[in-house]
């Protein structure tokens, strides 16, 4: 006689339900926050440098995450095991944040992170080396496709899009460097000395450039977007750190994702942009290739037992 035998429900599994309804929510919150984002930094692009939106974006989150995590509130908040590290995350973050500003100047939103979307695909492919995570031939032609969708979208030497498409390219790079040490940093030192550490380090290498980037707003909705940069960074980084903490990874990453939606519509809703046929089919092989190797990872990590809940 065969059956099967279901595992016991769990006395937390609503609760655990509930947990990754909210996360889930806190995600999509937060993916809004940065859609939001890029649409004030390229607005603001218009008429000034955007460099100077970089300096308003981490001032504003510095001064946010100062007020909830401080030295008095947190006492050793600020004290971290990988000061090298810290820095060195942080930079790529600001090269990452600096990059895409720039760019966004001659893309559409949609192009902008279209390309970004690629960063999973980057940071399966260079945790091998940097931390001996090696993908195997599936996840390996996972991120060939992948890199397929960013050639389709960029479309380097056809005259497709505007070179400045190499500049989010590069920022792409550097945020899945940062997205490793992140990952890295995680078992050194908590989330809220990282997020200091990357506002104050961002606020600091971009002061000294103020008098050659400044340009003083003439309106308040200038100043109000300048402000509003640095809120809804540092808000929408808290949100992700919240979520996290209620659910894994590859529950909440498909939903990055939804930032599609919000690019595509505040792009025409803000500037009258639409993306061409090729970048929503580039965008398309990316998505589809970041979610297969989230379905790979999934795979490679259930547990050995629940093969056996079936029993012959």
């Amino acid at each position: 006689m065969t059956g099967t035998v279901l595992p016991a429900q769990s006395p937390h599994a609503p609760d655990e339900g509930r947990s990754r309804l909210v996360a889930i929510g806190l995600m999509c919150v937060a993916v809004i926050c940065f859609s939001l984002l890029d649409t004030s930094a390229k607005w603001l692009g218009g008429s000034m440098d955007p460099l100077q939106v970089v300096l308003a974006r981490y001032a504003g989150s510095m001064a946010m995450v100062l007020a909830l995590f401080n030295p008095w509130s947190r006492p050793g908040v600020l004290r971290t095991k990988r000061p090298w590290l810290q820095a060195g995350r942080s930079l790529l973050l600001l090269g990452s944040t600096a990059l895409n500003f720039i760019a966004l100047q001659y893309l559409q939103l949609a192009e902008t992170v279209s390309i970004m979307f690629a960063t999973p695909l980057l940071v399966a492919l260079v945790s091998g080396p940097m931390l001996g995570e090696w993908p195997g031939p599936r996840r390996l032609a996972a991120i060939a496709v992948g890199f397929i969708g960013v050639l389709v979208i960029t479309r380097p030497g056809f005259g497709g899009m505007h070179p400045a498409a190499l500049l989010s390219v590069i920022g792409c790079f550097c945020y899945a460097f940062y997205s490793l040490s992140t990952r890295v940093l995680s078992a050194y030192d908590s989330s809220e000395t990282t997020m200091i550490y990357s506002g104050v380090a961002g606020t600091l290498v971009m002061l000294p450039l103020l008098p050659w980037i400044w340009t003083t707003p003439q309106t308040p909705l200038p100043w109000l977007l300048m402000l509003a940069t640095g809120a809804l960074g540092g808000f929408g980084h808290w949100l992700l750190i919240l979520a996290h903490r209620l659910a894994p990874a590859t529950v909440l990453a498909p939903f990055i994702y939804s930032q599609i939606i919000w690019m595509i519509a505040l792009g025409y809703l803000v500037f009258g942009q639409l993306p061409d046929r090729w970048t929503f089919i580039g965008t398309a092989i990316v998505i589809a290739s970041g979610l297969y190797l989230l379905y790979r990872e999934r795979v490679r990590h259930v547990p050995e037992d629940a093969a056996s809940a079936r029993l012959d």
